[in-house]
């Protein structure tokens, strides 16, 4: 299985493909980059058409995207979340559109997932990419490093819920 992960900005998109093995494999990572003078329909087209073109050559068995975080409080990051939703929107747009299953997973899922720990640092779910991947370092930039990390943690979901479909036909 082939999961295509995406950390979705409207400025910055991070990607990773990880193929399910043991230890899983990164077979590529990096991130979309954009100009944040460009206006926001220029930035979500060109990002769609990106998302499609890494969809058509790995022709992933899955896409994976973490949803937006919004917070709680007067400490709501209201902006950050609509701009992280709109580009979440392109990717499952892109996704459904190539017939390709798409997961959504909150950012606390992915940290559980990964670090055992729904509140854990950047850092250290970073670390455990990189560890989870047999890499040499941590992958660059840390948008590339949480892509791989909602892949994996597709993975992981994966596993786990295969694991309860053979518990619950016993």
């Amino acid at each position: 299985m082939r999961v295509l992960g995406i950390d979705p900005g409207t400025i910055r998109m991070g990607y990773g493909l990880v193929e399910e093995a043991d230890p899983p494999n990164a077979v590529d990572w990096g991130a979309v980059s954009l100009s944040s003078s460009l206006p926001l329909e220029e930035r979500l087209y060109q990002l769609h058409s990106h998302v499609l073109n890494m969809i058509s050559i790995w022709q992933p068995d899955a896409v994976a995207v973490e949803e937006p975080f919004v917070g709680r409080g007067e400490n709501r990051f209201v902006s950050s979340a609509m701009a992280v939703g709109q580009a979440q929107a392109l990717v499952l747009i892109a996704a459904a559109g190539q017939a390709v299953p798409v997961s959504r997973y909150s950012p606390a899922q992915v940290k559980r997932s990964i670090a055992n720990y729904g509140a854990a640092s950047k850092e250290q779910v970073q670390k455990m990419v990189r560890t989870v991947l047999d890499l040499e370092e941590v992958p660059q930039p840390s948008d590339a490093a949480d892509a791989l990390a909602i892949a994996l943690c597709h993975l992981h979901q994966r596993h786990a819920e295969g694991v309860l479909d053979r518990r619950l036909e016993r």
